[in-house]
């Protein structure tokens, strides 16, 4: 008989903020927005530097607006959305820099393509008060958990 116990229950937020995705790939595509979807999350907003995937992807999963720039989203977004960012490591410092001071942001990994640059990243987020975690979600999948009991 194991003595490990494995829990996958999750405490879903009572009222959820809209996200705004920033990042159209493949990831996005077949992970994120279903699983937003699938929990009930509003997508209010989608960039990416491909508009042509920005609009399948609106129009695949029903996101009232596709933005042009991250300016452009910024300048449009409420202050209660959550930046859901993913896109290449190298493209994460431009990104950064131009969310609102005090965004909630959550960050694709990798965390920048280096220590040198994760640095830079984690100066640039404490700078703008931001508030961001990075996703690893692969280590809550029960299988993994299980695999490193």
């Amino acid at each position: 008989m194991s003595c490990y116990s494995i829990s996958t229950s999750v405490q879903m937020p009572r009222s959820p903020h809209p996200i705004l995705m920033v990042g159209a790939g493949a990831i996005v595509r077949d992970a994120h927005l279903p699983a937003y979807r699938k929990a009930g999350w509003d997508i209010i907003g989608i960039f990416d530097i491909n508009t042509e995937k920005s609009n399948q992807l609106a129009a695949q999963f029903d996101i009232p607006n596709v933005y042009q720039s991250i300016g452009d989203m910024v300048t449009q977004a409420a202050t209660s959305v959550i930046f859901d960012i993913a896109v290449p490591a190298s493209q994460l410092k431009q990104i950064l820099l131009q969310l609102p001071d005090n965004a909630v942001v959550l960050i694709q990994k990798p965390f920048g393509e280096n220590l040198e640059n994760a640095r830079e990243l984690l100066h640039i987020c404490e700078e703008k008060q931001l508030t961001a975690s990075v996703n690893f979600q692969m280590k809550f999948i029960p299988s993994v958990i299980a695999a490193k009991s």
